[in-house]
């Protein structure tokens, strides 16, 4: 099993993502923390190598959702991750919407 660095896991990550229907509509300065959101959604799925920090919550609240890859991960694995975030995503969403 071929393993990816964290850095092309969360590329890897992201794209998955974004193979749903969500676009990058925020990144910070590092480059380690990117926020996708499908087009008319108010909610954002965060992607990132580190937890949220107070200052991230306050600058992006529509956050409702984070996949955090901090180790080297094989592409199913990171598959896996996408898959259980574009879940907790459309829940969270239900029931902020509802």
């Amino acid at each position: 099993m071929t393993l990816l660095n964290p850095t092309d896991a969360l590329a890897r990550a992201v794209a998955g993502v974004a193979s749903h229907g969500f676009l990058i509509v925020a990144r910070n300065t590092r480059g380690d923390s990117v926020y996708l959101k499908p087009e008319g959604s108010v909610f954002a799925l965060r992607v990132s190598n580190h937890a949220r920090t107070p200052k991230q919550r306050a600058n992006h609240p529509d956050s409702v959702t984070s996949l955090v890859i901090r180790q080297p991960k094989a592409e199913s694995q990171i598959d896996a991750l996408v898959a259980e975030a574009l879940r907790n995503y459309a829940g969270e969403c239900r029931k902020r919407e509802g």
